[in-house]
């Protein structure tokens, strides 16, 4: 695989993230957002494949993950902060615009991303990550997402955290991380770096307050519920070319998150069957042809 290189940068946004790089700067640059409870290391096998490509590929550890810094509070951790951090690195890399490419809290931040500022981004490659409209809409209508989406009213309170202090990581590791995966799936290895990255700074802490700082509503599951009337408003389209690589067997967000028409103008959906939420190295050569075809056909090749 090829080797990474890394850098810390400080950025204005008040935090330093450690980045991941790999390829020639000089290639046409695909900056990577991870999610939970993951780092940079969600896209090795991505990053590998574009930079043989020819693409400059970046991926930093996110804001409270792995190395990067960890602001204390839960303010910190609001959308708006890791989206500031984003824009804030593409100009510490003088990168004008830039190819995003995002997977789960990752997605939630590229979504936002491409709203607020489209101009700087030129193309959208989403994997298993929920756009925010139908993710909140879903949580309301489909009592299947419902249902798979309370673990994050856990996330949102202490329980989980006292669970950890009590347990401890190996415990979440093999009881919650797992759950969505097999030991098939999972290089042996990953174990104890994805353990090495979590007590960095008592980094577990820090990611767990990306669920407590999001104003997404997870209804219970009985009992009456007033659905929100902005869920039937009109909402922005995104016009940047977007491609959504799907696990379709993802147990966190169900193929109902797929219902994008009228909210992406220029979308292509691949679907992998057989495949889960970690999608990106559940099925690494799915995801990199898929990536590296609607590429080129967005790019007419990479120079």
């Amino acid at each position: 695989m090829t080797p990474f290189s890394h850098q810390s940068i400080s950025l204005p946004t008040h935090v330093t993230l450690g980045v991941w790089t790999a390829g020639d700067p000089a290639g046409l640059p695909v900056i990577f957002l991870h999610g939970f409870p993951e780092s940079h290391r969600t896209w090795r096998h991505q990053m590998t494949a574009l930079s043989a490509a020819g693409y400059y590929c970046i991926a930093p550890d996110q804001r409270g993950f792995a190395g990067s810094s960890k602001p204390p509070e839960v303010s910190d951790y609001t959308p708006d902060k890791p989206v500031a951090d984003l824009f804030a690195l593409a100009d510490a890399l003088g990168l004008p615009t830039f190819t995003l490419a995002a997977h789960d809290w990752g997605g939630a931040i590229a979504w936002m991303a491409a709203l607020k500022r489209p101009e700087r981004i030129e193309r959208l490659i989403m994997c298993n990550s929920a756009h925010p409209l139908v993710f909140q809409r879903t949580l309301y209508d489909d009592m299947g997402q419902r249902a798979a989406s309370q673990y994050m009213n856990v996330f949102k309170g202490d329980r989980i955290d006292k669970s950890i202090a009590e347990k401890g990581l190996e415990w979440f590791y093999d009881h919650s991380f797992m759950r969505h995966l097999t030991p098939e799936q999972m290089d042996p290895q990953e174990r104890e770096i994805y353990l090495s990255e979590w007590r960095t700074d008592n980094a577990i802490t820090s990611m767990l307050k990306w669920y407590k700082a999001t104003n997404m509503v997870v209804p219970p599951m009985e009992g009456a519920v007033e659905r929100p009337a902005f869920l039937d408003k009109r909402f922005p389209v995104i016009d940047i070319p977007t491609l959504v690589v799907w696990g379709m067997d993802d147990p966190a967000l169900l193929p109902c998150q797929l219902e994008l028409d009228g909210l992406v103008s220029d979308l292509t959906i691949i679907r992998i069957s057989d495949c889960g939420h970690f999608v990106t190295w559940e099925a690494p050569d799915k995801v990199n042809t898929a990536m590296l075809e609607w590429l080129a056909e967005h790019l007419g090749g990479c120079a």
